[in-house]
């Protein structure tokens, strides 16, 4: 609420006039009131796309704040002026938040394209980003500063123009690829620089785990559906349980027994932190109504019957036939039908009894209608 309001309620609502005073405290204190701005309006007020300014917050170039009305993350008054006054704003800011794919990291570094890919399948360099093209390839992109910055150092030298070391080779020919793996880490970084909540950032790292892993971990099935309502928004791409969504899936999915481990781990302690800073909710039960969630116990001397039990009766009468041997159904017994000889006309009674109506009842009208007839 801003002064400007609190001061003309305050006036509105008074009898007399308001002792200014009191009413220029007023709308001083108000400003005291963090001003926040939507990603939308901070991406234009920093003149960036809305994938730049996402890529600068993933990167940690620009702050966010919890929104106090529950929706998505802001953007302070106060960062956008910090960001705003540095130097070379905004095409500094633009370089920073650039991510380029593999040709365009290849140039910058000035090696060919396949040393570029065996750098980022060592986890020399690590990927912020990525996608999937129409043939469903996942295209990776990685921060252009921070290829400069590998090229610029002088120990990457015989990295970028000599021969590879032959421990990293046989770890390539092994099959070493650590971009997933990489990426999956930095998104973590993010996710937890983004929120001080307990429950958020144990959610964040059971957001990387396989659902049976978190089920083992998290026995509570209440704890599980609060971290559930925790999770961070997932990459999606294409329809759920599409081939796409299967490969993004496994993506950001943990596979190497290491980094299971590491996140499970992990993921205790963070549920041991957020248990101790605030008990998952509950439901509460209503006083004076049964629980269902336990079964009642036997009484003592009570015998519980196992599962598929029967009575003795139950048995008789499963195994006595209905009806009896020789006897027919009350259903299949019918009245005789009169045999109408060629010529003969139908009789209206003999029409019933041939469909198998029943007759219809006796009564002074139809005795009316015999007699009138």
């Amino acid at each position: 609420m801003s002064g400007k309001t609190i001061t003309q309620s305050l006036t509105s609502g008074a009898t007399g006039p308001v002792d200014a005073s009191s009413a220029s405290t007023v709308t001083a204190a108000a400003p005291a009131v963090r001003q926040t701005l939507a990603q939308n309006r901070a991406a234009r007020e920093l003149e960036l796309k809305r994938g730049e300014f996402d890529l600068a917050v993933r990167l940690g170039r620009i702050r966010t704040v919890p929104d106090e009305g529950g929706g998505g993350r802001r953007v302070t008054r106060a960062e956008i002026d910090r960001v705003r006054s540095e130097d070379g704003f905004p095409e500094t800011l633009r370089e920073r938040v650039k991510a380029v794919g593999t040709s365009q990291g290849a140039a910058l570094m000035d090696v060919t394209t396949a040393r570029f890919t065996r750098f980022a399948r060592l986890g020399l360099v690590v990927p912020v980003k990525f996608y999937l093209n129409r043939y469903r390839a996942v295209v990776w992109l990685y921060p252009a500063e921070e290829l400069r910055e590998f090229a610029e150092k002088k120990e990457n030298a015989p990295l970028l123009k000599g021969r590879t070391p032959e421990g990293l080779r046989d770890q390539l020919g092994a099959g070493l690829d650590l971009r997933a793996r990489n990426w999956r880490g930095r998104h973590l970084g993010s996710l937890l620089r983004q929120t001080e909540n307990p429950w958020a950032r144990a959610a964040a790292v059971a957001s990387l785990l396989d659902p049976a892993q978190v089920a083992e971990i998290v026995t509570d099935p209440y704890e599980r559906a609060h971290l559930e309502r925790h999770r961070p928004d997932q990459h999606t791409h294409g329809m759920p349980d599409s081939p796409a969504a299967r490969i993004v899936a496994r993506i950001m999915t943990a596979a190497d027994p290491d980094e299971i481990s590491w996140l499970r781990a992990d993921l205790a302690n963070g549920l041991k932190e957020a248990r101790d800073h605030r008990p998952a909710p509950r439901p509460t039960a209503i006083p004076g109504t049964p629980d269902l969630a336990h079964h009642r116990q036997p009484s003592p001397g009570e015998h519980r019957q196992p599962a598929g039990h029967r009575r003795p009766v139950e048995l008789r009468r499963a195994r006595e036939p209905w009806p009896p041997v020789g006897v027919q159904r009350p259903a299949e017994v019918r009245r005789p039908v009169h045999v109408r000889r060629p010529g003969e006309p139908r009789r209206p009674a003999e029409v019933r009894h041939a469909i198998d109506e029943p007759e219809r009842p006796k009564g002074l009208l139809s005795w009316l209608r015999r007699r009138n007839s």
